[in-house]
């Protein structure tokens, strides 16, 4: 609590930050406060911050005790009218705080507060302002417990990428047959014998269904992988241990022996934009700067938009990773959203352009960037360099 404290008084003119949660409608509040998500809760509770002073609670008078795992003053509300009092009474003084809110809700990921509990806190005179960087401080933030974990997965993961396009250029060259399905579950299989889980299973997809960014292949009525079709893999894994965090990689093959010059083209673009993002990175940071998210989209997509295109590059650049595999710090975006949240040493996010030309193919190229205080580290290498024959 006094590390919050002591950020909140880094933050000019930010006088607390005020935690907010019904049924589990904030778990980032749950990740920041350290509290058990599995708590059965089901009145509304408050915990505020102050920047100075005693921290205090608001509670439910039939569940008292929801927080009594933080230190403060607690105050126990049973009617509406009076939690609303409480509350109120809780922020009297204060004219500026934190809550998970993002304005116009450009970070979602950040946007946990319903509109009714903003207008009830700034019905009592109070500005509210986004706590998407303190969330990265408190939550995006690794231990040197979690990157190792990272380090392990990324390095297992690469190590599967060889072996799933082994795999493929073994079954094709015996005249075998194999379906995007059927290689999917080839690297999950591999995935559990490294000792790891995934929350969903990775995408392989071939030729235009590898131009559909999300695809999953169906267990039933998959496309048949065959000589020169184009191979996308997408995968993320972390080990089961608590704490444990993702990583996350794409790459992509021709099944074939020579590589279309399309193709070659298309993958080198796409390759010039992620390495352009990633110097872009380490350049900042070496400097002593710390980038906004959207800055670096921007590094990556201009390289593309000036080869003719970027109407097919369809998503962000890049997403945050943690303990989930789209984690809840600063998001490399400029297009979706338009992330303001500067990127901080100790947090990872991935960085993974593409190109989709619907009815062709696609191609996308993903690595994670971990920064430390000056630097940007990738591991799980090498990277990708050029688009390889599998024949």
């Amino acid at each position: 609590m006094l590390e919050i404290q002591r950020a909140l008084r880094e933050q000019e003119g930010l006088e607390g930050w005020l935690f907010y949660d019904f049924r589990g409608s904030d778990p980032l509040g749950y990740r920041v406060l350290l509290l058990d998500p599995t708590m059965h809760v089901t009145r509304r509770w408050y915990y505020w911050i102050p920047a100075e002073g005693t921290p205090q609670k608001l509670v439910h008078r039939i569940e008292p005790h929801v927080l009594d795992a933080l230190p403060g003053h607690s105050h126990a509300y049973v009617s509406w009218d009076q939690q609303r009092q409480l509350l109120e009474r809780l922020l009297s003084g204060s004219r500026r705080i934190a809550m998970q809110y993002s304005p116009m809700n450009a970070v979602p990921y950040v946007s946990r507060v319903d509109a009714g509990t903003m207008e009830l806190v700034r019905s009592f005179g109070v500005e509210v302002v986004s706590s998407g960087d303190l969330i990265q401080l408190f939550e995006a933030r690794w231990t040197d417990r979690q990157l190792e974990s990272h380090q392990y997965a990324a390095s297992a993961l690469r190590r599967i990428v060889d072996e799933a396009f082994g795999h493929v250029g073994e079954i094709l060259s015996k005249g075998l047959n194999l379906t995007e399905y059927g290689l999917q579950q080839f690297i999950l299989s591999r995935i559990r014998e490294a000792g790891m889980i995934t929350s969903s299973p990775p995408i392989a997809a071939v030729n235009a269904h590898s131009a559909d960014p999300h695809y999953a292949p169906p267990a039933a009525g998959s496309a048949t992988i065959t000589r020169d079709d184009l191979v996308l893999i997408d995968l993320w894994a972390k080990q089961p241990a608590a704490g444990s965090v993702y990583a996350d990689i794409t790459w992509t093959a021709y099944a074939g022996s020579t590589v279309p010059e399309k193709h070659r083209t298309v993958f080198s673009i796409v390759r010039q934009g992620r390495d352009a993002a990633l110097n872009f990175v380490r350049t900042q940071m070496l400097a002593g700067q710390r980038p906004f998210g959207y800055e670096v989209d921007s590094a990556c997509r201009l390289v593309i938009q000036a080869a003719g295109y970027g109407a097919q590059f369809v998503h962000r650049t890049g997403h945050s990773i943690g303990e989930e595999v789209h984690g809840n710090g600063a998001n490399i975006d400029g297009l979706e959203t338009q992330d303001t949240r500067r990127l901080m040493p100790h947090t990872c996010f991935s960085i993974e352009p593409g190109i989709y030309l619907p009815g062709e193919f696609g191609i996308r190229s993903e690595l994670d960037v971990f920064l430390t205080e000056r630097d940007a580290l990738v591991f799980g290498l090498p990277l990708q360099s050029d688009l390889s024959a599998l024949l």
